[in-house]
C-alpha cells in the first residue's frame, strides 16, 4: 500500500523571462517522435525533451521529486506517454494550478498524482517556491509544507476515488480491488 504523504525536491518550470510556463502540452512532455516506444521503463529519458530550456531535465530529476509548473499542464493530444514518462523517471506529483482534462484523467487512471494550487504562480513570483526546495504533500487532505523555507501548502485534495485509485496504484488494480468487494 502507498502512502498519501508525497516528500520530494520541487523542480519549477520556469521560462526565460521567470515565470511559470502555461500550457506545456503533451508534445513538449513527450515528443511524439518517441512513440514507437512502448516500454514504460524506457520513456523516462525523454520527459521534456521536447520543452525549451528543460530538455536535460531526465538527467537532473531524482525519485520522488516534485514538478511545478503553470496553467494547462498536458494540453494537446490524450498521449498518455506524457504521464508514462513522468512514471519511469518516479516523479512524485505534478502541481499546477490546472490541467487539461485528458492529462488529468490519464495521471489519475494511472496512479499518478497531480495536485491543483490556484495561487501557485503568486507563490513563484513571491520567491515561496522554487527549484530545489523540499516539500511534503498530502494527496488526501491537501495540506502540506515547503520544508526549506517553513511554510505551508494548500493544495486541492484528491477525491476519495482518487486516492483509492492512487492506493491500489492505478485504476486497474482498483478494479480488481472492487471485482474482490462484489
Amino acid at each position: 500500500m502507498r502512502e498519501t504523504a508525497l516528500r520530494g525536491k520541487i523542480w519549477v518550470l520556469l521560462d526565460k523571462t521567470g515565470k511559470l510556463i502555461e500550457d506545456i502540452d503533451t508534445d513538449q512532455i513527450f515528443h511524439n517522435a518517441h512513440l514507437h516506444i512502448t516500454d514504460i521503463s524506457e520513456m523516462g529519458p525523454y520527459a521534456f525533451g521536447n520543452l525549451e530550456g528543460w530538455k536535460d531535465f531526465s538527467t537532473k530529476c531524482g525519485e520522488g521529486d516534485i514538478v511545478v509548473a503553470g496553467r494547462n499542464f498536458g494540453a494537446g493530444s490524450s498521449r498518455q506517454q506524457a504521464v508514462d514518462c513522468l512514471i519511469a523517471l518516479k516523479v512524485g506529483a505534478v502541481i499546477a494550478p490546472s490541467f487539461s482534462a485528458i492529462y488529468f484523467r490519464n495521471a489519475v487512471n494511472s496512479g499518478f498524482p497531480v495536485l491543483r494550487i490556484i495561487n501557485l504562480e503568486a507563490m513563484v513570483t513571491s520567491g515561496k517556491l522554487k527549484t530545489g526546495d523540499l516539500v511534503e504533500m498530502d494527496v488526501k487532505s491537501g495540506q502540506g509544507t515547503n520544508l526549506a523555507q517553513k511554510l505551508p501548502l494548500r493544495a486541492e485534495p484528491m477525491s476519495a476515488v482518487q486516492v483509492e485509485i492512487y492506493m491500489a496504484g492505478n485504476v486497474f488494480e482498483y478494479g480488481k480491488i472492487l471485482d474482490t468487494k462484489f
